[in-house]
């Protein structure tokens, strides 16, 4: 795992799910390698027929020499067509984006999950962490019990 986008979580309902291959340049290989990068800006866009990755923050690699990648360039994501065309007018709806979830290699090679998202209100991420706190305080007194 090299990064993940924890902030997407807390932001939007995740609908579907979908692990895309990443068009990199050697030196971006070799920062993701060393653990640098962020998902906090990232998301998805469709032209003519190609899917890219936009707003992924990889910084430069440190031993790089004037071969350095641009840090934030748009980067091509490898989905089949077929995938593009219906994702693609899914994120056509109104209130609906395509974000970053994690980051990671499979096999030697990078990898990116995708998920169709769409926003929540104020109220929905104050909800979620209510739930999310009253779930930790349950889980507490649970094991607090079990102890005795």
């Amino acid at each position: 795992m090299v990064a993940t986008n924890r902030k997407a979580r807390h932001e939007y309902y995740l609908d579907q799910t979908l692990e895309a291959g990443l068009v990199l340049t050697g030196t971006e290989v070799k920062a993701l390698r060393a653990g640098m990068a962020s998902l906090v800006d990232g998301w998805v866009s469709f032209d003519s027929g190609e899917a890219w990755l936009e707003g992924v923050h990889i910084p430069e690699y440190t031993q790089g020499s004037w071969t350095n990648h641009a840090a934030r360039r748009k980067r091509k994501l490898l989905l089949h067509k077929d995938q593009i065309r219906k994702w693609r007018s899914k994120a056509a709806e109104v209130g609906v984006t395509v974000v970053p979830l994690r980051l990671y290699f499979q096999d030697g090679r990078a990898k990116v999950e995708i998920a169709l998202a769409r926003g929540k209100r104020d109220w929905d991420k104050r909800q979620a962490l209510r739930q999310r706190q009253d779930d930790m305080e349950a889980r507490r007194a649970m094991r607090a019990r079990t102890r005795i």
